[in-house]
């Protein structure tokens, strides 16, 4: 599939669920969101024709989010009926690593290929502040057993809000000498109304890093994955650093990517409201052929860029992240 510009889109990122068992401050507001029915939500079987239907169209990257996606009854069977579909080449999955600990095995048995892991500090108290009551020890427990289970490479997503510390960026640093495992630091990007501010630029930390003593950043080769990150490595360390920049080097030019949220609509930019519906359409005996041209339709109206600005102000997004899946 393309979009009117050319873009070749051949990854679809599949929210599976808007209910999440952590309150992190920058996806979701102090208050809440409304939760939706289960009858409002795309069935298995709805999504699984989704990813068969845009196969055909070169569609073959696969990712599976929330909310939290691990909450979701059935998920093991999903995912394995997933990686039955012949056209997908990539499967992977972005949890905030809490309930990874007992499902990681089942997951790789499954076929999923790796996780990206939502984790913003390595610090307990704050990890509890941030995430509204969660525990970090559980989140470390799912990434030693993701490990394990070889769902790599393994990435840790942090979003780098105000309250980002360099007491957090020594912490990671650390983790990236022990372990073969990508730290990605993600921009903070103003989806929803959450009332968060942007912590350190990305500039920033990596002056920091480089300047912590433990030598230069090096170029790293890029590691298996379908997202906008470049990467560095310190010296003999065993794991690399990730930079992305959505909001002060946007990289829209090269994106690859639709979404699709758990109520059934169509995404074509995250920081974008424009929303294209399928669930009638998958629920009204529509053929498949006209659902793709659903999908056609809506990469049409997806923009060249996203329209915000450096200062991440003036936001009027009207999905929260935990609605949309990043």
């Amino acid at each position: 599939m393309q979009d009117s510009f050319g873009r070749v889109i051949d990854y679809l990122r599949i929210s599976i669920t808007d209910r999440c068992n952590f309150r992190c401050s920058y996806c979701m507001p102090p208050e809440g969101v409304p939760l939706l029915e289960h009858s409002e939500i795309l069935s298995y079987e709805e999504l699984l024709r989704v990813i068969r239907i845009l196969g055909q169209y070169g569609v073959n990257k696969i990712r599976i989010t929330g909310g939290e996606p691990l909450i979701r009854k059935g998920i093991v069977d999903f995912i394995r009926a997933v990686r039955e579909i012949e056209t997908v080449a990539d499967l992977a999955m972005t949890t905030n690593g809490s309930l990874l600990a007992n499902r990681a095995y089942q997951l790789k048995k499954a076929g999923l290929d790796r996780v990206n892991i939502s984790i913003d500090t390595l610090n307990p108290k704050e990890f509890s502040r941030i995430t509204g009551g969660g525990q970090l020890s559980d989140v470390v427990q799912g990434i030693k057993s993701a490990m394990n289970a070889g769902l790599a490479p393994i990435k840790l997503n942090v979003v780098v809000t105000e309250v980002f510390s360099m007491e957090d960026l020594s912490y990671f640093i650390k983790q990236t000498y022990e372990f073969p495992i990508a730290v990605r630091f993600i921009e903070y990007m103003p989806v929803g109304r959450c009332g968060v501010k942007a912590g350190s630029s990305i500039k920033a930390i990596k002056n920091s890093i480089n300047t912590a003593g433990y030598g230069m950043l090096e170029k790293a080769f890029s590691i298996k994955g379908n997202g906008p990150a470049y990467y560095y490595r310190l010296p003999r360390a065993m794991g690399v650093f990730g930079f992305i920049t959505p909001m002060t080097e946007h990289f829209c030019h090269t994106c690859n990517r639709i979404r699709l949220t758990a109520d059934g609509k169509i995404k074509p930019c995250l920081l974008a409201n424009q929303e294209f519906d399928i669930k009638h359409a998958l629920r009204s005996g529509t053929s498949d052929s006209k659902v793709a041209e659903l999908f056609v339709k809506a990469l049409q109206g997806k923009p060249l860029h996203h329209i915000w600005g450096n200062d991440r102000e003036g936001t009027n997004l009207l999905r929260n992240m935990s609605q949309v899946g990043g």
